[in-house]
Formats: C-alpha cells, structure tokens, sequence
C-alpha cells in the first residue's frame, strides 16, 4: 500500500511554479509533485555496507573503543 507525503508551508510562489509545470506536464499537482521526487531520488546512490562502515571507521577513529567481550561480560555481570 503507498504511503501518504504531507508537505507544508510552502512558499505560495513555489506553489504556483507546481501547479504551471503540472499543467505543461498534463498531470495533477499532486502526480507532478510524485514524479519530482521520483526523478530527484532515483539518481541518489545508497552508500554500501562496507562505505557507511569506512565512513563510521573514519567518523570514530582516534577513540577509545571497549572491546566487545568486555562489554558483553560486563551485561552479563549485571543480571
């Protein structure tokens, strides 16, 4: 089932420019204001895996970092 997109306080100009390029483009304003966002998201490259995992590497490096098996046997301690 497609979800539901509420947009608000829009520029009344903005609004306007919708509404004329809708009407070139022989759609509703709410089909023209679809295809927009499916024209801007569609070029958009999701980051993989291992590129989110090199940025969080790169993001955290230089701090201290418990090691795992610490922190699992500190979780464990605490039951």
């Amino acid at each position: 089932m497609p979800g539901n997109l509420q947009v608000r306080n829009l520029d009344d100009d903005l609004i306007v420019r919708l509404k004329r390029r809708a009407a070139r483009h022989g759609r509703s304003t709410e089909a023209e204001h679809r295809e927009i966002l499916r024209q801007a998201l569609s070029s958009e490259v999701e980051p993989s895996f291992e590129e989110l995992a090199a940025e969080l590497r790169r993001l955290t490096r230089g701090r201290h970092h418990t090691p795992s098996e610490q922190l699992l046997r500190e979780g464990r301690d605490e039951r």
